[in-house]
């Protein structure tokens, strides 16, 4: 089973824009090549228009670039299926095509359900096993693109200084490309030591999320490819959810 993480995040600058962001664990042979950088796209909510009137900047009926104030239901929808899918088909690791790959998405209300029956059919073809989940409400630090890659994102978009839509859309673009596969692999391996505090709580998110040396770990060719959880706590949890 993969994962690959979806939400929607509004850019803060004027105007503002809204992106859809995809990412899953990097994947690095056994001499730390990059097999696959896990960046499957970030795609842009907005539409071209024709200007109504001149100005110093362009004239009547030039295609202007805004963005879309109310991304509903069926503009996440189109944008899975004709955006999101098809990235997801051309980047994912061949050798792992064939098992499922889930796509957890955040509890925003343009998200469509997981057994919406056009994404479900459009998702299952090719040979690909594509399906939707939902991230556990209540619990942000079971989202990788909130626990620190959305940050990194926009710390290196506001060093580009954009003036109109376009400007910013290419420059959150870049930075989503210069971002390094490190960063973001160092980021799931915070996932997943939330995961283990989320057990330790009950299913609660009364901890503090975890921190430990990753740089560090990495020079020294320490670095884990997943962090182990204690059998004791996984019994445990195994206990309550059958309760």
């Amino acid at each position: 089973m993969s994962l690959i993480h979806i939400a929607l995040a509004k850019v803060n600058f004027i105007p503002k824009v809204m992106f859809m962001a995809i990412v899953a664990r990097p994947r690095f042979d056994e001499n730390g090549i990059e097999l696959f950088s896990g960046k499957i796209g970030i795609f842009q909510f907005v539409v071209k228009e024709p200007a109504k009137r001149n100005n110093k900047n362009r004239t009547t009926g030039t295609l202007e670039t805004k963005p879309i104030i109310s991304v509903t239901k069926d503009i996440t929808k189109a944008c899975l299926i004709e955006k999101v899918l098809p990235a997801i088909r051309s980047k994912w690791p061949a050798s792992d095509s064939n098992i499922p790959i889930f796509i957890q998405q955040d509890n925003a209300r343009p998200h469509i359900g997981v057994n919406d029956l056009e994404f479900v059919e459009v998702a299952q073809k090719d040979g690909f096993d594509i399906r939707l989940c939902f991230q556990p409400p209540n619990n942000p630090d079971l989202n990788v693109l909130d626990l620190g890659f959305f940050r990194a994102i926009q710390s290196l978009q506001y060093q580009k200084a954009p003036s109109n839509v376009d400007e910013l859309v290419e420059a959150v673009e870049r930075s989503f490309d210069e971002m390094k596969v490190e960063q973001l692999n160092h980021v799931f391996l915070t996932l997943q030591s939330c995961m283990i505090e989320v057990m330790k709580d009950n299913g609660g998110n009364n901890y503090k999320v975890p921190h430990f040396n990753k740089n560090g770990l990495e020079r020294e060719d320490n670095l884990p490819l997943q962090l182990c959880c204690d059998i004791d706590i996984v019994n445990h949890v195994s206990t309550l959810l059958q309760q």
